[in-house]
């Protein structure tokens, strides 16, 4: 992740003390429709897009593939507006519920976990 800047905002401390990152400093953040419960994608944020998160009201992100930080619908237009963001008990995933705007998915799938439930042995 890029250096922080001298000068820039940081994301608050209380709320940085409360993360538990993993080796490369990132933490899971999924994204939920916040008024149907839809699970839409998984996607990494640091505490950087964490606190770019916050302060703007829309979906930022770490991508591992780019190593670059990228805004939901950014260049797609489809967009994620934040409405609230959890941290769960352990503090090592996030949950944002969102109001998406069109596919969430890459794909251009709605979301992300549309390719089917895998085969369960014993029900």
């Amino acid at each position: 992740m890029p250096d922080e800047q001298p000068g820039a905002p940081r994301l608050d401390p209380a709320v940085a003390a409360r993360l538990r990152r993993n080796a490369d400093g990132l933490v899971p953040a999924i994204a939920q429709q916040y008024d149907t419960g839809e699970v839409l994608m998984l996607a990494w944020m640091d505490d950087e897009a964490l606190r770019r998160t916050l302060a703007t009201g829309r979906g930022t992100y770490w991508s591992r593939s780019r190593q670059s930080y990228w805004v939901k619908g950014e260049t797609s237009g489809h967009t994620q507006r934040v409405h609230s963001v959890a941290l769960d008990c352990d503090g090592d995933t996030l949950l944002l519920r969102v109001d998406q705007t069109g596919p969430a998915c890459h794909t251009g799938d709605r979301t992300c976990f549309d390719a089917g439930d895998l085969p369960l042995a014993a029900q």
